[in-house]
């Protein structure tokens, strides 16, 4: 088996073709005495639409804010398209590829929906402090062309209607609209979703199902996603891990996870799985 290359060490186009999009190798964290995620393992192949579930308290979240750089692991490896991110600043982790939203909106809600996706533009802004002082000439052309972006963007996303509107003034479904595409501005390789769903009614999940599948096809992106609600994952997802306690009990496709003994104690309790219960 290929081993991923490390931060420093040059990988050719064809070797990096052939490893995973995202490869994560004994992961532990702890806080103090607390074990929250314990020797997880998690490969993403490219172009795949994976989900990560669990009950409350399984890990999940602990697990992106790691790969995201939040958190330091305490042991453990995270690969993004062979390169080891751990030890990195997470705005470095943001310019290597990795976009992620929060289970809570994370919005600025006083500002605009343009301006909530213009600031994600500026990860590649290509200008300086000192161009932004003066205010000069390449500060103007390249600002001009991160809002022109942003509003192509805004349209991409169906919502060119609110570009002048405060993002707090949204209803809710189109305030996660938003973030994804705020996340998808700074040109990501691999989406990370945390929990898109929650607070969504059934014509909202509907149609998030819709835009996930849109901007994987759309933007050629790798997604990883964490999610309670079975609905969606069990309809879009084509891997699924389930996490228990900080460590991984189940992976396969959701077929298997629905009907797998583990899963279902795991959601449902001790005694389930016997009586026929499905995830």
């Amino acid at each position: 088996m290929m081993q991923p290359a490390t931060t420093n060490s040059p990988m050719t186009a064809q070797a990096r073709a052939a490893v995973p999009a995202l490869d994560i190798q004994n992961l532990t964290k702890l806080f103090g005495g607390l074990k929250a995620v314990n020797n997880f393992s998690l490969t993403v192949q490219r172009g795949a639409l994976d989900g990560l579930i669990g009950p409350n308290g399984a890990g999940k979240t602990t697990v992106f804010n790691m790969i995201t750089g939040l958190y330091v692991p305490t042991t453990g490896d995270i690969f993004l398209d062979g390169d080891n991110l751990v030890g990195m600043e997470p705005f470095e982790i943001t310019q290597s590829g990795i976009g992620r939203t929060f289970q809570n909106i994370r919005l600025f809600p006083t500002l605009t929906v343009l301006d909530n996706v213009r600031i994600a533009y500026h990860t590649h802004a290509g200008y300086g402090l000192f161009d932004g002082l003066r205010r000069n000439a390449k500060f103007e052309a390249k600002e001009r062309e991160l809002t022109e972006r942003a509003e192509d963007f805004l349209n991409i996303f169906g919502l060119e209607r609110y570009v002048n509107e405060q993002a707090r003034n949204l209803p809710y479904g189109e305030q996660r609209r938003v973030e994804i595409a705020r996340a998808l501005a700074s040109e990501p390789k691999l989406l990370l979703l945390d929990e898109p769903a929650a607070g969504m009614n059934p014509g909202e999940i509907q149609k998030l199902m819709e835009l996930i599948h849109f901007v994987r096809d759309r933007f050629n992106l790798t997604i990883l996603l964490i999610e309670h609600q079975m609905r969606l994952v069990m309809n879009i997802c084509e891997r699924i891990t389930v996490m228990d306690f900080g460590e991984v009990i189940a992976r396969g496709n959701p077929v298997d996870i629905q009907g797998d003994k583990r899963v279902v104690e795991a959601y449902l309790g001790r005694g389930a799985a016997g009586r026929g219960g499905k995830v």
